[in-house]
């Protein structure tokens, strides 16, 4: 299933927002989803690596891309409003979403947790989720197939001490996934969740200093997941699909 290879441009004609496209897992999903002939809009703060992304993606003469610089850290719900308006203006369909975009924030007890910490990874990781899905779900619903991908973590199934905020962020956007995925039941949007687990990312370095980075997976080794998440194939609905389980 996972481990199947994608029918070749089975993207095709497809429109696919990817948030925090500018590195990491954002950028491989963003380059395996344009391989397979997706039109992908790139999301993220930092328009430099965004247009990078977007250069590695027309080399390779795939599918032109869009650019959406937006920090998601001070966006409001009607700068999410706007964008799904432009969208609809500009492509006229939106077929899959894969919410990406995170921060860690501090690790410390959760008695220590300032308040500028807590407000900012909510802001990141569960507001703007929220308030961007909220804004495309029409879009996603006129589409023939919609996808929606949550991305959550381990310890948004299982707390762990010391992760509190970006725990806390990730059990809320599990739930979220959860809830919305319920509403759709009786409908062709498909809502689920992935795991990526421990992966060669900058996240995982601050997370982790000491650890050898040779030893973990790269973006690129998960993408069998991500584009199972978008393919017709996937029959899960409402569940977190683990990139790299044990």
């Amino acid at each position: 299933m996972l481990n199947d290879s994608p029918t070749p441009h089975f993207l095709k004609e497809h429109v696919i927002l990817v948030t925090g496209a500018g590195d990491g897992i954002g950028r491989a999903a963003a380059l395996a989803y344009a391989q397979h002939g997706a039109t992908v809009i790139l999301l993220g703060k930092t328009t430099e690596k965004l247009e990078a992304v977007y250069d590695e993606i027309v080399a390779q003469g795939y599918p032109e891309p869009a650019i959406v610089p937006l920090n998601l850290l001070g966006a409001t719900p009607q700068h999410y409003r706007d964008m799904a308006n432009t969208i609809e203006q500009q492509f006229g369909r939106l077929d899959g979403v894969l919410h990406n975009a995170s921060t860690l924030g501090h690790l410390e007890p959760l008695k220590n947790i300032s308040e500028t910490d807590w407000q900012t990874v909510m802001q990141v990781n569960l507001n703007s989720t929220f308030y961007m899905t909220q804004a495309l779900l029409p879009l996603l619903e006129k589409a023939n197939r919609g996808v929606l991908l949550f991305t959550t973590s381990t310890v948004g199934s299982q707390g762990r001490a010391y992760w509190g905020t970006y725990a806390i962020s990730k059990f809320a956007t599990e739930g979220m996934m959860q809830v919305l995925a319920d509403e759709y039941a009786n409908h062709p949007l498909t809502v689920n969740g992935i795991n990526p687990g421990a992966t060669r990312t900058n996240m995982r370095a601050s997370a982790y200093p000491a650890e050898d980075p040779e030893k973990l997976k790269t973006p690129e080794d998960l993408m069998p997941v991500y584009l199972y998440a978008m393919s017709p194939e996937c029959k899960e609905h409402g569940q977190v699909l683990v990139a790299q389980p044990k």
